[in-house]
């Protein structure tokens, strides 16, 4: 059944036409995701579907009684209201932690947000957060997500893909996790220039239907497809889960990459690294971070080697951030110690944005630096082609600094630092704000980079893409390396998890004993409603006698005492059904 149908919509944005002559359609059971550059008219696309910015030209209908859900780049969520009451409503205490969907939901995004708290202090992840979580339980017929993934850790989005996957209805997602649209997508939309182009399949088949498109067309432009060509070999090179999910056409597949070389040559990268830095990068010996009681670094021991390329992961304020600044000399360690090797030359990108001139242009800041960076293999790139095919087109390489997006800032420090000259790259979330196209831009730079690098990151198919080792910081201190990768990640954090519930909470004795004992409570407290209204209508009807009016509030308040003791049975005993 057609949920949704937009005829030949457009829209402008001044003088930009995002949308142009656009038709398409939203089908039940749908899973779309949606992918295109920064300010290419994503999020305008899926308020325009939702019905909530009015679109310039054709028109948007619903089937009728559809209930949308959207969760924008900004909420709208009540500051003076709990977390609790902001994600279940009025909802008797009884009925939201009776159903496993919401107990699901509230554990999967919302552990370390105190239910008490109030909305209005919050950070902005945990409303973003908060406000995913309260649009989930509703379970609207149609989601609408814009960057659902902000904010969440690598256990999160997978629990998060994992929901969506097993949810009824439909799903329009905009996200730049490549991993996250390969799990849950069935359909791609691209939205360049105005149009939006459909492809079947997530992100690693939309990946082989571009490529396939541009061999085709015969493009001219050379490098763009050797860049989907590259992205295409690591795919059909990666792991068996990722290139078996989308139904590849494997000989066209095949036929695209038989020439195609792997991503990077990690031997003479290494090479190439050892002769700029020698044996020695950093050696962690017995290194101990303390931030008031709490332990971020216990006791960890560590080396990192020339054109070593590490990915750390693990919960948000596990760690993971601390550790870079402990390696930059940002941060002294309580105990332990750091040894640096004499020629390393760090470049650290944290999640701040500093060290801007807001009075420079794009291109000057970054050619204040250097004017060209090599890529190996005898491959240089000037300033300014570095600064394009990181997402800024010529016209834009001369907007002030000053005038640009929080997101843009974050990408012109990063083009700052890859052409600085530096042979170790510390990368603390270095994909925020990326769209797709350029993350794949950025990763084909850092393919010829030679020397060490350090990524803290979320973005699962980011870290698989460019690190060759992973490690995890789990948040007790210790530093694990992960052999079989981020699953590996997963499945200890799951067990950490299963490990944590004590005894008493888990599942014992007779559990249909125990569901009948819930139904016996929920008749009970369903009896006692009806009962409180009863004796509400009698003490209307008796507004001037007071005695009455006595007798009938004692028994309202032996109600009330009969609620609080049923519902904290139905508790208990719900851990055992």
């Amino acid at each position: 059944m057609s949920l949704v149908n937009a005829e030949r919509i457009g829209k402008t944005h001044g003088t930009t036409v995002v949308l142009d002559g656009v038709s398409l359609g939203i089908a039940d059971g749908d899973r779309v995701g949606v992918v295109g550059r920064n300010g290419g008219g994503k999020s305008t696309l899926l308020r325009a579907l939702a019905r909530v910015e009015p679109v310039d030209t054709g028109r948007v209908t619903h089937v009728s009684d559809l209930e949308v859900g959207l969760l924008g780049q900004r909420d709208d969520l009540d500051p003076t209201a709990t977390v609790l009451h902001t994600v279940v409503g009025s909802a008797a205490e009884h009925e939201w932690a009776g159903d496993a969907r919401v107990r699901d939901v509230l554990s999967g995004l919302l552990t370390g947000v105190a239910p008490e708290r109030v909305v209005g202090q919050l950070s902005g992840g945990e409303r973003r957060r908060v406000a995913l979580a309260a649009l989930l339980v509703r379970n609207p017929q149609l989601l609408l997500l814009d960057e659902p993934t902000n904010h969440l850790d690598v256990e999160g989005i997978d629990w998060l893909a994992t929901w969506l996957r097993q949810r009824r209805g439909a799903l329009v997602v905009v996200t730049h996790d490549r991993w996250f649209l390969d799990s849950v997508c069935e359909q791609t939309w691209e939205v360049a220039q105005g149009a939006v182009h459909r492809y079947e399949g997530g992100y690693a088949a939309y990946v082989l239907a571009r490529a396939e498109r541009e061999r085709q067309l015969a493009a001219s432009d050379d490098r763009r497809r050797n860049l989907l060509r590259k992205e295409l070999a690591w795919l059909r090179r990666g792991p068996p889960a990722r290139t078996s999910k989308p139904q590849f056409r494997i000989d066209a597949a095949n036929a695209l990459i038989a020439d195609e070389p792997p991503p990077r040559d990690t031997v003479e990268l290494q090479r190439v690294a050892a002769t700029r830095l020698g044996k020695d990068v950093y050696d962690v010996e017995h290194v101990t971070v303390r931030w008031g009681e709490r332990v971020l670094l216990d006791d960890v021991t560590w080396r990192l080697g020339p054109g070593d390329r590490v990915g750390l992961l693990g919960p948000n304020g596990a760690g993971k951030s601390t550790m870079l600044r402990v390696l930059v000399g940002e941060q002294a360690p309580t105990s332990g110690r750091v040894k640096v090797g004499a020629t390393v030359a760090p470049a650290y990108l944290s999640q701040e944005v500093t060290e801007l001139d807001p009075t420079q242009r794009v291109l000057e800041s970054v050619e204040s630096v250097a004017t060209r960076i090599s890529l190996g293999k005898g491959r240089e790139l000037t300033a300014s082609q570095l600064v394009e095919r990181l997402g800024f087109p010529a016209a834009r390489q001369w907007t002030p600094v000053g005038d640009l997006s929080g997101g843009e800032r974050r990408r012109l420090q990063l083009l700052r630092l890859l052409v600085s000259g530096a042979n170790v790259l510390l990368l603390d979330e270095p994909t925020n704000d990326l769209d797709v196209e350029t993350l794949a831009e950025m990763e084909d730079v850092l393919d010829g980079w030679a020397g060490t690098i350090v990524v803290v990151s979320h973005d699962r198919w980011f870290l698989e893409r460019t690190c060759d080792t992973l490690w995890a910081l789990p948040g007790d201190g210790r530093l694990q390396h992960l052999p079989g990768g981020v699953d590996d990640y997963l499945a200890a954090r799951r067990r950490a998890t299963e490990e944590a519930v004590p005894p008493a909470a888990r599942r014992t004795g007779d559990s249909r004993a125990a569901r009948k004992e819930l139904e016996r409570i929920e008749r009970r407290l369903e009896r006692i409603t009806g009962e409180e209204g009863a004796l509400h209508e009698q003490m209307a009807a008796v507004a001037t006698d007071h005695e009455q009016i006595l007798a009938l509030d004692a028994q309202l308040r032996a109600l009330a005492h009969e609620r609080d003791q049923l519902e904290e049975q139905w508790l208990a005993v719900a851990e055992e059904a």
